[in-house]
């Protein structure tokens, strides 16, 4: 899970640096960067909460 938490630490950090060029360049690619990035992040989330999902159920059963 520590792995998973400076994952998610560099993720956020690069959204942000991406954000943050936008706003300085007005340039769209860092935009569009920043939003690939969000949503990759994103179906990350939901498979590893989805594993973590069936790894409980896999327990009670």
């Amino acid at each position: 899970m520590l792995i998973v938490r400076l994952l998610v630490l560099l993720t956020v950090a690069a959204i942000g640096a991406s954000v943050l060029i936008w706003a300085f360049t007005g340039n769209r690619r860092y935009l569009r960067i920043a939003w690939r990035l969000f949503q990759v992040c994103l179906a990350a989330a939901l498979v590893i909460l989805g594993l973590v999902f069936f790894e409980r159920l896999l327990v009670l059963v």
